[in-house]
């Protein structure tokens, strides 16, 4: 696939081809098969394999979309962190649902996460905030995400005032900034096959345990 002078009109022209063993139907526990592609993701060298496109909406309905890291990912849900005050946290606040997509194009595999979202406690908080490098922890306590804001180098004042407020001590992490749980309520894997025959397995959780139903491409 080559466009040496692309334009827009060639858009429709645009095909990838996908190769590679079809997606069988024994793949055992979902939370395992998560953790098997995200290490594949990685050992394929996929640039940031965390990260995910966030979906959430308006109690009217209203959808928005972002990119987002995902953090933390085990049977209780997939975690992400942000501030609470940006769109997507007071979307979340009036509307606790979202979906994701994790897209790992190099090795021809998505993977769609829906569920309801809550927030994680305060010492899960803490805890991966104070991981985080001092540059990050900065902008994070300087941003009000989202908002509108007068110009970059009102942004920049106000990362220089928390930086000269926490010159040599630790950066607190602010009230207003925190983790996302995301609860695996489904969980659908996508590997891509020849002429677009796409295999799509999806796990749906229950009392009981998973269901999986293998859907359509």
């Amino acid at each position: 696939m080559e466009f040496p002078d692309f334009a827009i009109t060639d858009i429709g022209r645009l095909r990838a081809e996908y190769v590679g063993d079809p997606l069988t139907d024994e793949q055992g526990d979902p939370i395992e098969l998560f953790d098997r592609w995200l290490a594949d993701a990685v050992a394929a060298g996929v640039p940031e394999p965390n990260a995910m496109a966030l979906a959430t909406a308006t109690p009217d309905g209203q959808p928005s979309v972002r990119i987002v890291l995902l953090k933390e990912f085990d049977a209780r849900g997939a975690v992400f962190f942000t501030g609470y005050q940006s769109r997507k946290g007071q979307e979340l606040a009036a509307n606790p649902r979202a979906a994701v997509t994790m897209l790992w194009h190099p090795i021809r595999r998505q993977v769609r996460i829906e569920g309801r979202v809550e927030q994680v406690d305060a010492a899960e908080s803490d805890a991966y905030f104070a991981s985080r490098p001092r540059g990050s922890q900065i902008s994070a306590a300087a941003s009000p995400q989202s908002q509108v804001v007068a110009s970059r180098e009102a942004l920049l004042a106000l990362r220089d005032d928390i930086e000269a407020r926490s010159s040599g001590a630790d950066v607190e992490r602010p009230a207003t900034w925190g983790g996302y749980r995301i609860a695996l309520e489904v969980i659908e894997f996508w590997q891509g096959s020849a002429d677009r025959f796409h295999d799509r397995l999806r796990f749906t959780a229950t009392p009981s345990g998973w269901t999986l139903d293998r859907l359509a491409p």
